[in-house]
């Protein structure tokens, strides 16, 4: 049997409450926990259908235009994803929002709204897994550019050695070892990846990745 969704938080309740009425809000603060569970389990289409219904009623809710924004940017719908996130960041400000906000510009290759994007995360001085999200993408937007050595340098100014490895150190040093690769400078590329290797054999394709070029 399907158990029912976590509840909403009290906050997001009463914004759809506020907006609609106590019996409409209570309804959709209910459709909304759905959404956010299929979304949590990676059934994006249901929770784009069940946010985006809900956004056309209470379109002025940060949490639903949340929703709608990542189910649309897993799907591949760019340009909707970064309309309904850039609502939300209007609503109320998420930090944690704007890496995707930037990868969505990076996959419609708008390259200066990448930039943008990044120096607005830059400003914000979130926490260190949304920096080091935020540089991975702007660094591989300059290398769909085709200037992989700067892509490099922009991840390596941000790349210092930890005093406790957590996962977005593995995924910062995991893209200096594909940019090292893709540039052709192997014993890079393997340096980065035995790190990586070292703390976490089973991170993504990490040890393929060593097996490919020699270790």
């Amino acid at each position: 049997m399907r158990r029912s969704p976590e509840p909403l938080d009290e906050e997001t309740s009463g914004e759809l409450v506020s907006a609609l009425g106590e019996q409409r809000g209570k309804r959709l603060s209910e459709r909304l926990a759905q959404a956010s569970e299929a979304l949590d389990r990676e059934r994006f289409d249901e929770a784009r259908r069940l946010s985006a219904a809900i956004a056309k009623e209470a379109p002025m809710v940060a949490a639903v235009q949340e929703v709608l924004g990542l189910a649309s940017y897993r799907l591949g719908r760019y340009k909707q994803a970064v309309a309904a996130l850039q609502q939300a960041q209007e609503l109320h400000e998420n930090p944690a929002l704007l890496p995707v906000i930037a990868d969505s510009y990076r996959a419609m290759r708008r390259w200066q709204a990448v930039e943008r994007v990044w120096e607005q995360i830059k400003a914000a001085s979130p926490a260190q897994e949304v920096i080091a999200e935020g540089r991975i993408v702007w660094a591989n937007s300059i290398a769909d550019q085709g200037d992989l050595s700067r892509a490099i340098a922009a991840m390596q100014d941000g790349v210092k050695p930890p005093k406790r490895v957590r996962d977005h150190h593995l995924r910062q040093w995991y893209v200096l070892g594909d940019l090292h690769d893709r540039l052709g400078d192997t014993i890079g590329a393997r340096r980065y990846f035995a790190t990586v290797a070292d703390h976490d054999p089973d991170f993504v394709d990490v040890v393929d990745r060593l097996r490919s070029l020699g270790r």
